[in-house]
């Protein structure tokens, strides 16, 4: 090279190291590479040269600084010969500080060069800092996983794993995310969950088949891992729930429709699976049977789901009934037909989840008598009908997430729309809850002995949507009279009310039309009138034309001949014209009549 044209005149004349030790050859026995004192020699002759050549290239390097030649700046061949022979000198001598105050300092280092000799020598914190330096991100997580994986070691570099989610995070590259991700998942699943769920910062495009495809790959990777995800998806993402700001433009919009009910089918079915592993252990099912029975003995207004959540020690299990009761109740998009056969076989446990899934199945008259008859609560029976068919209210669900830690996105996601107004955003006709009342009430009536003060009050505090039609065939005669009375007082004023509303309206939809009349009277009568007369007899002495038959042109002639007799005379005195070119129709007496119709 040019640049060291003048070492070249103080170099030896051998090639290398090795051209000097031959020299003794055959001197030394058996030869100078086996020799003890040869390998010694070569020993200590490249010590002296690669001492000799770090000294030269960090001087002129220094030099090279001095005169403001940094890095790329220099711009030459030489800058990066001398970084990179500096580089490999480094990491042979084992010199790892000064390795890595030159990576820090700007340089030249042609990174193809130096990356055998760096990894051959585990230098590969220093290997990784020119990958992030050069932009090599696949091949920095690369040795990073190496280095979790315990393949390679490096004490500079502490926490690997902490590094490759901190890289991926800051690059937002969706390719990388999800494959070094599901290998995160495998050996650490709450670092590798943190990349695949991150929060939504904007707009975002609705892709169901993606997530499907990734929910797989991870619960292969790790089934536990795999559950957070899909509860991800539906709680956290609101899969496909009509929220404005998800573009649903990926797609058409039956086929994310279809891919979201998937999800939902799945997160249900998981939500079942979690509560049967719950009653698995005993401890659970005896605390879960006592509750259920002392709810049932308390006779108490409040719900069995209040009174379960108040009344439970906090524990994973309690949350695991919670956030699957909250979406039965909230979610619209599984079949609970899929569902219904698991929790029937706890049915005398779960029969909370069962009434939601009857109801979901449109069983009322089941989901009403589970309500009643098996837990006691009938105040979620009676909110049950006034809702149109909802075990949960919403009021209920937010008071859950106030109490409860972790439930406050479940009840944002599940009954959002409903909380965000403050009332139940129900579809429902009048009609619908008069039937759902009266199912309750038939419920009520099928055990008298126990529900004959909870029917009457029903009855009495539902007088506007109950029909005393229907109500009394239901009542046993054995009933006291003063059971009924706010009832039959109420249906009956009720009823003697809308009557004279009735009245009323009739009444003044009479006078309205009475002065319609008298504004549009006058113009009718400025308007005239067309007047049509029988057909006279053919002149040839035909046969004359039925009585009663008109001819419609020759009535409009005459209407026409009497337009010209009333133009300029009062309207007021239309009636009393005289037509002498009109033939009129005569009296019973045979005198021409002269009225105007």
């Amino acid at each position: 090279m040019d640049a060291f044209a003048g070492v070249a005149e103080s170099m030896p004349t051998e090639a290398s190291v090795e051209d000097i030790v031959r020299n003794y050859s055959p001197h030394i026995s058996p030869n100078t590479r086996a020799a003890p004192v040869t390998a010694e020699l070569r020993k200590i002759l490249v010590a002296e040269a690669n001492e000799t050549l770090e000294s030269f290239l960090a001087r002129w390097r220094e030099r090279r600084k001095v005169q403001g030649m940094n890095g790329h700046a220099a711009g030459g061949s030489a800058t990066q010969v001398v970084d990179t022979a500096l580089v490999k000198l480094y990491a042979e001598l084992e010199k790892t500080q000064e390795l890595y105050n030159i990576l820090l300092e700007p340089h030249n280092v042609l990174i193809s060069e130096v990356e055998p000799v760096l990894k051959r020598n585990r230098h590969y914190n220093a290997l990784c800092m020119l990958y992030r330096e050069f932009g090599d991100d696949g091949k920095l997580l690369d040795v990073w996983s190496k280095l979790a994986e315990g393949e390679w070691t490096d004490d500079d570099i502490s926490d690997p794993l902490s590094n490759m989610v901190a890289l991926l995070n800051e690059k937002r590259d969706r390719t990388l995310t999800q494959h070094w991700g599901l290998w995160l998942t495998k050996r650490d699943p709450e670092k590798g969950l943190q990349l695949l769920m991150p929060k939504d910062t904007g707009k975002r495009r609705e892709r169901p088949d993606e997530d499907l495809a990734l929910l797989e790959a991870i619960t292969e990777a790790n089934k536990e891992a795999g559950m957070q995800y899909l509860e991800y998806l539906v709680i956290q993402r609101k899969s496909s729930v009509g929220l404005s700001h998800i573009i649903v433009n990926y797609l058409p919009p039956d086929l994310i429709l279809i891919q979201s009910q998937q999800l939902h089918d799945m997160f249900a079915a998981s939500c079942v699976e979690q509560l049967s592993a719950a009653l698995a252990q005993e401890s659970v099912s005896k605390l879960w049977r006592a509750k259920a029975a002392s709810y049932a003995s308390n006779r108490t207004d409040t719900s069995f789901l209040s009174y379960f959540a108040s009344t439970t020690p906090d524990s994973p299990h309690k949350r695991t009934r919670l956030k699957a009761i909250l979406f039965l109740a909230g979610s619209g998009l599984y079949d609970p037909a899929v569902v219904r056969p698991p929790l029937f076989e706890h049915r005398k446990i779960l029969n909370l989840e069962l009434a939601i899934v009857d109801s979901k199945l449109g069983h009322y008259r089941e989901a009403l008598s589970t309500l009643v008859h098996d837990i006691h609560d009938s105040t979620s029976a009676e909110i049950y009908c006034n809702l149109g068919g909802d075990v949960i209210s919403p009021k209920t669900a937010e008071t859950l997430a106030e109490n409860n830690a972790g439930l406050e996105g479940w009840a944002m996601a599940l009954f959002g729309t409903r909380l965000k107004h403050g009332t139940a955003v129900v579809e429902m006709t009048r009609q619908k809850k008069s039937e759902l009342l009266k199912v309750l009430l038939e419920v009520y009536m099928s055990d008298r002995n126990g529900n004959t003060q909870r029917a009457a009050h029903l009855i009495n505090s539902q007088a506007m949507n109950l029909d005393a039609l229907d109500v009394i065939p239901i009542v046993p005669p054995d009933w006291s009279l003063d059971l009924m009375s706010p009832f039959l007082v109420r249906s009956f004023r009720r009823t003697v009310h809308t009557r004279h509303e009735g009245k009323i309206i009739k009444t003044i939809s009479s006078g309205q039309n009475l002065e319609v009349k008298d504004r549009t009277w006058l113009i009718l009568r400025e308007e005239g009138g067309i007047i049509e007369e029988p057909l006279e007899q053919d002149g040839d002495g035909g046969e004359a034309a039925e009585p009663g038959s008109f001819d419609e042109k020759q009535g409009l002639m005459n209407g026409e001949k009497i337009s010209l007799h009333l133009t300029g005379v009062p309207a007021v005195n239309h009636e009393d014209v005289h037509v002498e070119k009109a033939e009129w129709g005569r009296e019973a007496d045979g005198e021409p009549s002269s009225d105007i119709i």
